[in-house]
């Protein structure tokens, strides 16, 4: 077992208050066992005395040394009606080394002297004073050796210390068990399906099942299942997505073969003799072109990617109107008003055909936010400049978002507003400002219409590049 597991520094625990018990359970039954056997020692000391004093007659030595010995002491002095009387003795080996009053004693001191009895190995004469039972007397006094009274002490210490062990092992490993069993083996269990499940996140069937009964792994086993569950569907759609990806880029692969052909003949038309064919053959051109470019960077989307953007100075009011030309809605369609609030001299920095397919996607989602409700409408896009960079408002008079796409606005696939759409208009014009560096944020939607802001840093690291003409 590797003490850096669970198991293992619980086992160091266990064990470090096995040993904190053992001591709190030695060292006060020590002091309590030096207390009864200086006490018994007093009681026999008094019996022996007792039976001398009602005879009143002289003893013999012999008998005299017997009662000592029985005693465990070496002489007695028992205080009766205030007369102090040495009723046994005998020869002491050496001097009295301390005097221990039986009368005051208290706990901490009873363990300070049993301690100090272990630890001093010599043998030693100490005089006892306590108070004799059943009122034999006032006070009574003993002599005696610490030495058999330090033997007994340590034979009691190991039976104690042996009993008490095996009842703090038998306790430290049932309790080990029962942890181990309600804790450590749940948190294995959680464990092994984190590592089943890393091996294949996709995999449905790897997702834990919460059945743990202690309420805290309960919570840990409910959290873990509900971010695997979320994760796999995360995966599954990020697959859907990239299957998608490589179906639109073989899509777009025809796609962008047929819009080249379709260029060519385009080009032609400038040629065109019809004034009216002049005119729109640039526009045509150009919309062509934006789709050829676009079909080349759908792979790039595909792969969850957008190219870098490609900085260049050009003159935001012209890019405003191609984008309104581009949306306008048919004459029969409902009657929706452009607003364009932004000055003809406003010069940004920014990917030109980025900014386009920015400004088309949310141009086009009010256009048809308008048009579903069969009303006429307004669209308003105004800019201006601000200490940071710029910033470019598109707003509409329309009915507003669900609180639906308000919940999941940039997310594709989530925050489509229209039966049958997908959502990835605000998710790709989220993603091309950031990529500048900006941010594109939902100002308002209610009942009123809706107004998105997106700003754009101001590009310092750009070299200064001439106007177009």
């Amino acid at each position: 077992m590797k003490l850096n597991t669970l198991s293992g520094r619980f086992l160091i625990l266990t064990t470090l208050f096995v040993v904190l018990a053992e001591v709190l359970i030695l060292v006060p039954g020590l002091a309590n066992f030096r207390e009864d056997y200086l006490r018994t020692r007093l009681e026999r000391a008094q019996i022996a005395s007792l039976t001398l004093l009602i005879s009143e007659q002289m003893i013999e030595p012999d008998l005299e040394r017997e009662l000592l010995n029985n005693a465990g002491v070496y002489n007695v002095v028992l205080r009766r009606n205030a007369a102090r009387q040495l009723v046994l003795s005998s020869p002491i080996p050496e001097a009295i080394a301390r005097t221990f009053d039986m009368r005051e004693s208290t706990f901490f001191g009873l363990i300070r002297d049993a301690l100090s009895e272990l630890l001093t190995s010599e043998n030693q004469i100490i005089r006892v004073i306590g108070q004799p039972v059943q009122k034999g007397g006032q006070v009574i006094e003993v002599t005696l050796a610490t030495g058999p009274m330090r033997v007994e002490m340590v034979e009691y210490g190991l039976r104690l210390l042996t009993l008490s062990a095996l009842i703090s092992v038998a306790t430290a490993m049932l309790l080990f068990l029962a942890v181990r069993r309600l804790m450590v083996v749940p948190i294995k269990r959680v464990v092994a399906h984190m590592a089943s499940y890393a091996e294949a996140p996709e995999d449905a069937r790897r997702i834990i099942e919460p059945e743990a009964r202690i309420g805290e792994l309960r919570v840990a086993e409910d959290a873990l299942a509900s971010m695997q569950r979320q994760l796999t569907a995360a995966l599954k759609q990020r697959e859907r997505l990239a299957q998608l990806g490589q179906a639109v880029a073989k899509i777009s692969h025809d796609l962008r073969n047929i819009l080249t052909t379709a260029q060519l003949f385009a080009d032609r038309m400038e040629d065109s003799d019809d004034p009216a064919v002049k005119r729109s053959a640039p526009k045509l051109i150009n919309s062509i072109s934006r789709a050829v470019n676009l079909c080349e960077t759908t792979l790039a989307f595909g792969k969850a990617e957008e190219p870098p953007p490609s900085l260049s100075r050009f003159m935001l009011h012209a890019l405003v109107q191609e984008v309104l030309d581009s949306e306008r809605p048919p004459a029969d369609a409902a009657q929706i008003d452009f607003v364009v609030d932004v000055a003809p001299n406003l010069v940004v920095r920014a990917d030109r055909e980025q900014m386009y397919r920015v400004l088309s996607n949310l141009v086009r989602n009010a256009r048809q936010a308008i048009e579903a409700t069969a009303k006429p409408g307004t669209i308003e896009i105004g800019a201006g400049e601000e200490p940071e960079g710029w910033w470019i408002r598109v707003q509409d008079t329309g009915p507003g978002l669900p609180e639906r796409a308000k919940e999941n606005l940039f997310q594709p696939f989530s925050g489509s507003v229209k039966k049958g759409g997908t959502g990835l208009g605000l998710a790709i014009s989220a993603e091309l400002v950031r990529g500048h560096g900006g941010r594109l944020e939902l100002v308002r939607s209610d009942a009123e219409g809706t107004e998105f802001k997106l700003h754009l840093p101001e590009a310092l690291d750009l070299a200064a590049a001439p106007l177009p003409a």
